[in-house]
């Protein structure tokens, strides 16, 4: 089955094991993944965005 290539915001908190909270936190300290605002106001994290984002959290900040 393919995966979606605009996730839900419920759904990549699921992925990620993160609360809403926890994550507009991580956001507004420019550390979470991209969000992407729809016309219609609702909220979706491109897939690609959202696996370059874990992939780089073993990656030390230099």
């Amino acid at each position: 089955m393919a995966r979606p290539q605009m996730l839900k915001l419920p759904e990549v908190l699921t992925e990620i094991g993160m609360s809403r909270a926890a994550f507009y936190r991580m956001r507004a300290r420019g550390q979470a993944p991209r969000l992407v605002k729809l016309p219609n106001g609702h909220l979706r994290v491109r897939r690609n965005d959202l696996d370059d984002w874990l992939n780089n959290l073993d990656s030390p900040a230099y």
